[in-house]
Order: structure tokens, then sequence, then C-alpha cells
């Protein structure tokens, strides 16, 4: 089965095209600036990389586009009719959904209804549903949420200490994102350590310029370090993570606007609002080597909140089977995950600074010493694969269903 899988942003569309059960990568690319006067179609196939340039002026134009240069002749496909199933990334699923779901209008709609709760991302995803409908109307199309690996978290962990109406009005609530990616890696490091899916304990480090954490306990998200919106938790490229709410009254009595804070929060902070100069980490680590004090500064403290929800969450399980790395500065940032992981023998934790030095590029394995009693892992994540997982799984069902 051929499985398109899409990811839909506000100007952009990524996309990757699989030959499942195999989970072969038969090309990908991005559509970028959309309804812009000047949008780009990049396109990856076996060796060779096609970019092509001009107006794209909709979600749907660049879907079209997508489909036209999958079928081209690039030696991809002969027909887009060959596409048996879509994909799709979808942030937000709110309470409603616990795994990804085949797309019917209800959900369409729930879909429009949840993007209160995520409004940069939901419209966008919604935006590319329905023009891979239009484009190709009789193929059944799967929406993947980020929050449904998150919907196994009791209750004690995502209720926050609001008035108990405002999550039955409003569903206020700890949600969490990045769960696709979660539990990716989490189910990646049970195959690792010889151990079943639903066997593992373990606390799964995504850090991106999104970052998150989660507790996994037999498998399952317990906890996780996002909540309503992505910014809370952990120090990330430009937002603030954890902070005294306060901070905003103070600010807002000080004569600054609601928009402005939102701005703040999540654009204007985090290793950007602290270094002064990027939320890049290599730049970060680089400006640091060269003695430039506050770079160093919001290295050391995004490494100081990782560790300290490594504590909390080896806290939570109890018992602990592995940490593990993924996301672009897991995968790569050999100084982050050794200060992360330093000091951390009274939990048994130590990593290898050999095995560290080693583990960059999208390498995966393990860079814990032989002393140490947890596995500290790195696993580089792969969430459009478990997204033609989902996806496969779903309309093979559906074509053959169970008895």
């Amino acid at each position: 089965m051929k499985v398109l899988v899409v990811n839909c942003g506000s100007s952009s569309i990524k996309y990757q095209l699989y030959q499942m059960p195999e989970k072969r990568v038969i090309s990908r690319g991005l559509v970028e600036r959309i309804g812009e006067e000047s949008g780009a179609i990049q396109h990856h196939y076996a060796d060779e990389v096609r970019r092509l340039e001009g107006q794209i002026a909709d979600h749907e134009e660049g879907m079209a586009l997508i489909l036209e240069t999958l079928s081209g002749g690039e030696g991809v496909l002969a027909s887009a009719e060959e596409i048996e199933a879509i994909g799709h990334r979808v942030v937000h699923g709110g309470e409603e959904f616990t795994g990804s779901v085949l797309i019917t209008p209800r959900v369409i709609a729930s879909i429009e209804r949840f993007s209160d709760l995520a409004p940069l991302h939901n419209p966008p995803n919604l935006t590319g549903i329905r023009a891979a409908m239009h484009e190709l109307p009789d193929v059944p199309q799967v929406a993947c949420f980020d929050t449904a690996f998150h919907a196994t978290i009791p209750q004690v962990a995502y209720t926050y200490a609001l008035p108990y109406p405002l999550y039955e009005k409003f569903g206020i609530r700890r949600y969490g994102f990045h769960g696709t990616s979660h539990r990716y890696v989490a189910r990646r490091a049970a195959q690792m350590l010889g151990l079943g899916k639903y066997k593992i304990d373990c606390i799964t480090v995504h850090l991106g310029n999104g970052c998150s954490m989660t507790a996994v306990q037999r498998g399952r998200s317990i906890d996780t370090s996002m909540g309503l919106t992505p910014l809370e938790g952990l120090v990330m490229g430009t937002r603030t993570g954890d902070f005294d709410p306060a901070i905003l009254f103070y600010l807002a009595d000080r004569g600054y606007a609601v928009s402005s804070l939102n701005e703040l929060c999540n654009k204007q902070s985090g290793l950007l609002g602290i270094s002064g100069r990027s939320n890049d980490m290599r730049l970060l680590l680089e400006l640091s080597r060269e003695g430039n004090r506050r770079a160093a500064l919001a290295i050391d403290v995004f490494c100081y909140r990782i560790k300290k929800y490594i504590g909390m969450y080896a806290a939570v399980l109890g018992r602990l089977d592995a940490v593990v790395f993924t996301g672009g500065i897991g995968e790569n940032a050999v100084p982050v995950r050794a200060a992360a992981c330093s000091g951390l023998d009274c939990l048994g934790i130590a990593i290898d600074q050999a095995l560290n030095e080693q583990m960059v590029g999208r390498r995966e394995g393990a860079i814990s010493s032989p002393q140490s009693g947890t596995a500290v892992l790195v696993v580089p994540t792969d969430e459009e694969a478990a997204i033609a997982d989902d996806t496969y799984q779903i309309v093979r069902q559906r074509s053959c269903p169970i008895p």
C-alpha cells in the first residue's frame, strides 16, 4: 500500500510517500511560502533533488502540486491514483481522540472545535485535510493526533489547581504534545532493550525548537511537560517553559498588552531570550566555547530544566529502565546530553562520554556507561513513519475487517 503522510503548516506542506507495510520512504518533500509572492517545492526522490519555484496561491494548489510532482515523470508514481491512503498530522484532539482515526465529517467538526485550544496548528491541519480530500476524494484519510498518546495521563496529573468549573466549561487541563514522537521513541527503546512495548518504564526527552518530556509507565504516557498549550514545561528555542504566571500580571500593570505578552512568551523567550543572540543550539554552543556568558547561561538553564524533570519523572515512575533522547538537539547536541545527565548517579544514571560523542547524525544507540543502572539511549524520532503505520493499519482493517 502506498501511503502519503502530510504535515500541513500555515504556509507550508511537508510530505512523505511510503511503501507500506515495509515503511520504505519512496519520496519526500516540502512546499513552502504558500500564499506569498514566490513559493517553492523541494522534492526528494532516490538521490535526486528537484526544486521548482513559483507562486502557490493556497494549500489546495500546494496539494495539487505535490500530486503532480509525485506523478510527473520522476519515476515515483505512474498516477496519483496509486496513493491508497493519506495520513495527516493533527496537533490537538482534545479529550475526544485517544488514537488515530479515519477522517469523517464528524472528525472534521471536532478538529475544528478544538482549534480554540490550538489556534496556530489545527486550522492549517484542517486546511491540508480539506485540500487532500478535494484532490483525492475517494482515498481514505486518517488523522493522527499529537495529543493522543497522552490520553492515558491520569486526572491527578492533568488537573490544574484552578477553579474546577474552568475545566468543565472550557476544557482547561494538561493535554501534552509531541505525542507521536514520544510514542515512537518509547516503542523503539523497548525494542532496543528487549522489552515488550507495554513493559517499559522510561523518560522520553524530545529536544528541538519545541521541547517536551514524558513519563512512560508500562508503555503508556502518565505525565508530560507541555500543558494546555505547548508553552509549559522545558525551556525551548523561543518559549519560556515553566515560569511564575504572576510575571504576566506584573508586566500587564506596567503597560504590556495581552498580545505582546503572548508574543514575549512564545517567540521572544527561551534560548533566544536568555542569550539575546539565537534559538539555535548549534550557534549557542559555538558562542559559549568562545566565551559568550549569556549563551553559556542559556545552555545551562536549558540543561538544568531537563535534569529537574528527569528527577521529577523518576519519582513519579518509581522505577526506570531508560532515559531516551530524541529531536534535533537530543539527537546531536553532545554537551546538552552530558550536562542534563550529570550528577544523576543517585538515580543510577551515568553516561559514557566516548559513546556520547559518537552518537550524532541520526545514529541510534546507548550512551550509558557500564556502571549505569539505567540505560541512556539516543533514538532518532520518526513521526512520519508512525503516522504512516497508523494510517496503514486503520485503512487495512477498514478494507479487511477483523471478524
